[in-house]
This record gives C-alpha cells, sequence and structure tokens, in this order.
C-alpha cells in the first residue's frame, strides 16, 4: 500500500459524503442513491481488494458471497413480513428486520461458504482457482434460480428496508449514511490489516510461499483468512445492496457481478486503498452518462478498461499520482 493511501482515501471519502449532502441540500434523492450505491459496491470491492490486491488472489467468484449477503438479508426480512410466496418453502427460519441481527448471520454465512469455497480453490493457483471460484459461484447462482420459495428466476421482493435504531432507513440520506459508515469501517479493517504482521504475511505468501513455509507460517492458513475475510465484508455489501434495491434476485450471483466487482478494483487501482471507491465511482458515472447516450453504453467502458490497462496498469490512482510527481 502506498504511503500516500491514507490520505487519498480520506479525501475520496470526503468527495462522496460532499456530493450526497449537495444532493440533500438540492433535493435530489435519485443522486443520494447513486451515492449510496457506490458507497455499497466500493465495499464490494474493498473486500476483493483484500484478496486480489493484497494476497494475489484472482477470485472470479466474489458475486457467491455479495449474492448470499444478499439472500440472508432478504429471506430474514421476508419470513418476518410474512409474504405469501415464503409460505411454499419448507425452510423454518424465523425472520427478522433489525439489520444489527441481519448484518452478524450475513456475516457468519459468509465466511462459512467462503471457508469452505477457499479452503478447496487454494488448493489450486493460477487459472485453476479462477474457474473454481468462478464454478463455485455458479453452482450457487443455479441453486438460487431453482429455489422457487423464495423467488426462484424472478427473485425476492422485501418491500421495506431493514431496520436500524434511531435512523430511518427509508429516508434516502439516513440509509447513505449506515452504508458510507461501513464502507468507512471496511477500509479502515483493510488499512489495518495491510500493515499488520498478517498483512505482511499474507503479501509474503504471495510473491514467495516456499520462503514463507520456512519461516513456519503457512501461506495456505495465511490466504484462506484472507480470504474468508474478504467474503464476509463483500457478503454484508450484498446484504446493504437487497436492502438499498428492497429487492434481491439471482443476478446478483452471476459472473457478471464479479467482473464487475473485479472491474471497480483494476478501474481504481489493485492493492490501492482508496482504488475499489474510485473504480465504483467511476463506474455509475459512466455508466449513468454513456447510457443515456446508447443502450451499448458497455462497449465504452470496455474501450475506457482496455486504455486504463494499457496507459495505467496501476488504475486511476497510479495515473494521477504519476501526474503530480511529475508537476
Amino acid at each position: 500500500m502506498n504511503g500516500r493511501d491514507p490520505f487519498i482515501a480520506f479525501i475520496c471519502l470526503l468527495l462522496l459524503a460532499s456530493v450526497a449532502l449537495l444532493a440533500l441540500w438540492l433535493d435530489e434523492p435519485y443522486i443520494i442513491t447513486l451515492a449510496t450505491k457506490v458507497s455499497i459496491l466500493a465495499m464490494a470491492g474493498v473486500g476483493l481488494n483484500l484478496a486480489l490486491g493484497h494476497g494475489g488472489l484472482v477470485s472470479f467468484g466474489h458475486a457467491a458471497f455479495f449474492g448470499i449477503g444478499g439472500y440472508v438479508a432478504g429471506i430474514l426480512a421476508s419470513h418476518a413480513l410474512n409474504y405469501e410466496p415464503i409460505m411454499q418453502s419448507p425452510w423454518l427460519i424465523e425472520g427478522t428486520t433489525r439489520m444489527l441481527i441481519i448484518w452478524p448471520i450475513a456475516a457468519l454465512v459468509c465466511a462459512a461458504f467462503a471457508w469452505l469455497i477457499g479452503a478447496l480453490s487454494l488448493r489450486t493457483s493460477g487459472v485453476y482457482f479462477i474457474m473454481i471460484t468462478l464454478a463455485f459461484a455458479q453452482m450457487i447462482y443455479y441453486f438460487a434460480i431453482s429455489w422457487p420459495g423464495y423467488g426462484g428466476e424472478d427473485g425476492l421482493s422485501v418491500y421495506l428496508r431493514s431496520t436500524f435504531p434511531g435512523m430511518n432507513t427509508m429516508n434516502g440520506i439516513h440509509f447513505f449514511a449506515i452504508c458510507f459508515v461501513w464502507l468507512m469501517l471496511a477500509m479502515g479493517l483493510c488499512s489495518r490489516l495491510v500493515q499488520s504482521r498478517f498483512g505482511l504475511a499474507l503479501q509474503a505468501a504471495r510473491q514467495n510461499p516456499v520462503r514463507v513455509s520456512t519461516l513456519g507460517i503457512s501461506p495456505y492458513k495465511v490466504q484462506l483468512t484472507a480470504f474468508v475475510m474478504s467474503g464476509v465484508i463483500t457478503g454484508i455489501a450484498g446484504a446493504l445492496y437487497t436492502d438499498l434495491n428492497r429487492f434481491v434476485s439471482p443476478s446478483v450471483l452471476g459472473w457478471h457481478t464479479s467482473g464487475e466487482i473485479m472491474v471497480f478494483v483494476i478501474l481504481g487501482g489493485v492493492a490501492r486503498l482508496a482504488g475499489p471507491l474510485i473504480g465504483a465511482a467511476v463506474f455509475i458515472i459512466l455508466e449513468q452518462t454513456l447510457g443515456s447516450w446508447s443502450e451499448n453504453w458497455q462497449f465504452w467502458l470496455g474501450a475506457v478498461l482496455i486504455v486504463m490497462v494499457l496507459h495505467a496498469r496501476g488504475g486511476i490512482i497510479s495515473l494521477l499520482d504519476r501526474r503530480a510527481s511529475r508537476g
């Protein structure tokens, strides 16, 4: 992690909060929603960046954790509200709409899945690791499609956001504040982890696992721990995303979701603290601007990515760093 990363991350967070507050002052709820979406997607990117950027684990299955977290939130809320489609489900679950209960449950479920997927996937490396993580995500995707008790391919609507003490979560700025705090916590946790002894061991395991083993440190255990923590962060982001949309469907488990999360990290800057936040913000801006001009806006997004990979391999942050050093 670059020495200036904490300062850059602080500036980016300040800009994101300023956009939301300015939108509140201008009475633009849609912009607040976009800022909230940036916060949630950036948090998912922070989770992947821990595994990809610092651990060298190119996971193409993080949509599994994002979707599982989303489904945990949706299922618990739907059981609490006793929606008719849920009565067809054989699962007897005590539902809740309280975020302080939903988040720990989502974290535990995602941790269990991340441990299982990571324990098997980390026995491989390179392209095999990529394909196994993708295969697991696709298995969960098709399971969600074939689960009629919770909407199947049509997805699951919850209509109301879950509750948080002292906050009106249906109020856009209140819900943004919750997501923004989660983003700050995720970035702060990753910053501390990377600078800790665990972070040093993780980076060493990425660079030279054999040498790390000779020091008495198990690269497998270090990478598995990082993978689980990465999955938990991404899973909580998924739970927040369900609350934002008040809807969850198998699409959040698809491979394209994994690709988008990876785009956030690559576009902003791999292994950079603010990389996922910058990448998510740029992605949403491009989606909104290019999408208003053409239905094929993904083509232009691809062109932007090609330019970034060729001329700014370290992402937007590295490009800005280069210009600052020249100035």
